[in-house]
């Protein structure tokens, strides 16, 4: 079984916490894209990790975990992340942890030009982590960029570096009137954190074709949320790799294979990290209260989540260009105090009802229609079952798959390990 395990709205949905809950009996667990431009949160009996690089399986054992071609690393970050684990009494070692020779190294040269390139925007950003993901990806389609198996080979690298250099001071002192690059401080720190992570790095298409060959369980770890990709997000605020589940074979290095199932992961309210539209948004006393509730700050860089209610339309668009065949729903207790629970149903646009996820401008002047539900007012993180909850959060939780048109399997009633019901799937 090839699964997927997707965010269909903004990101931060929770995919962590799931693919630690679904990687139990998994052989492998696989990122495929992106950087360590957001975090995953996981709580277990050994404590709180976030995890911005690593596949979130890391914290099972017996799981060997995978960081595909698709990625952009970060060689200091990375090392800083496996040695806090370890410092944690988790082993990180290259027999569960391995990463591919084709993923894309992340240099300090990049992250520098995210800043200048924010900065030069001034009000118009785009809002950016500032962690060098856009410049590296820009880099990689404009084969400027390194990757982790040219460590290897020392003479090599460094005649590229030389080049790469070259190229990029052009950008540096012609647009941003920036400082000329050297090579020599990129080169130390490529040997310093780089030569450290050489045990890790090998063919890893080979590896987890191997795997699916044999029929071993493999799930694949997305970051991020669909409307955050870079072809079908809200652009131009969106990452700069896809984040959907058909990428997944791509970006972890089997495309050949295909999926047999892809499991989306939603929040029973609305949260967004960074700039660009979002209808739904809660500002003033209302606001702070959900985003305290629910504990909303960006794990990546401890930014406040903008918050608002369930978007419907939003989370339909994102369960279609994701392909879910099921969806978990995490954070259902954050809503335990509310007498009323509003849900976006619709945006009015231009005076006109629709509910189809726009784009462009027209994603803009989009205004949401609510529908009010009744509240539960009692805690529900001690529900083990679905009979357990009071029958306002299942009524709830029925309005949502009704409006997305996808079965709701999981529920997420706290952020421990534990705390989830599943609730069976069509």
């Amino acid at each position: 079984m090839l699964r997927a395990i997707v965010g269909i709205n903004w990101g931060d949905e929770g995919k962590g916490r799931m693919v630690d809950l679904l990687s139990s009996g998994c052989k492998a667990v696989v990122r495929y894209q992106g950087g360590n431009n957001a975090g995953h949160t996981v709580v277990n009996e050994r404590g709180r990790f976030v995890l911005n690089l690593l596949p979130s399986g890391i914290l099972r054992e017996g799981v060997v975990n995978v960081m595909g071609p698709g990625m952009v690393i970060d060689l200091e970050h990375l090392w800083g992340e496996i040695i806090r684990l370890r410092e944690a009494g988790v082993a990180v070692t290259p027999e569960n942890l391995k990463i591919s020779d084709r993923a894309v190294i992340c240099p300090p040269y990049d992250r520098q030009q995210d800043i200048l390139e924010e900065e030069r925007l001034g009000a118009a950003a785009y809002g950016s982590t500032r962690r060098g993901i856009a410049p590296v990806y820009g880099d990689k389609y404009l084969k400027k960029a390194l990757r982790m198996g040219e460590l290897a080979d020392p003479d090599a690298l460094s005649r590229r570096l030389q080049d790469i250099v070259r190229w990029k001071s052009l950008t540096f002192t012609g647009v941003y009137g920036a400082p000329p690059l050297t090579p020599q401080p990129v080169w130390e720190w490529l040997m310093h954190f780089g030569q450290p992570l050489l045990p890790f790095v090998c063919d890893t298409g080979r590896y987890l074709d191997e795997l699916a060959r044999r029929g071993d369980d493999i799930l694949f770890e997305a970051q991020l949320g669909a409307l955050r990709d870079i072809d079908y997000g809200i652009y131009p605020y969106t990452s700069s790799s896809s984040t959907l589940a058909a990428y997944a074979p791509i970006g972890a290095g089997v495309p050949g294979r295909q999926l047999d199932r892809v499991i989306g992961v939603l929040k029973a309210y609305s949260t967004c990290v960074g700039e660009g539209p979002f209808p739904v948004e809660l500002l003033g006393e209302a606001g702070d209260a959900l985003r305290q509730s629910g504990g909303e700050y960006g794990a990546a860089t401890g930014r406040p989540r903008r918050v608002g209610p369930f978007d419907a339309v939003a989370s339909r668009y994102g369960v279609r260009v994701q392909g879910a065949h099921e969806l978990a729903l995490t954070k259902l207790d954050v809503l335990s105090d509310l007498a009323e629970i509003p849900v976006c149903t619709a945006y009015r646009i231009d005076g006109r009802e629709t509910a189809d996820f726009p784009m462009g401008s027209a994603l803009d002047r989009a205004e949401p229609v609510y529908t009010a539900l009744p509240g539960w007012n009692r805690p529900i993180g001690h529900c083990r079952r679905l009979e357990e909850l009071p029958p306002q959060a299942i009524a709830y939780v029925d309005f949502i798959e009704r409006l997305v048109g996808c079965p709701i399997t999981y529920l997420s009633v706290g952020p421990e390990r534990e705390q989830y019901i599943e609730r069976g799937r069509s």
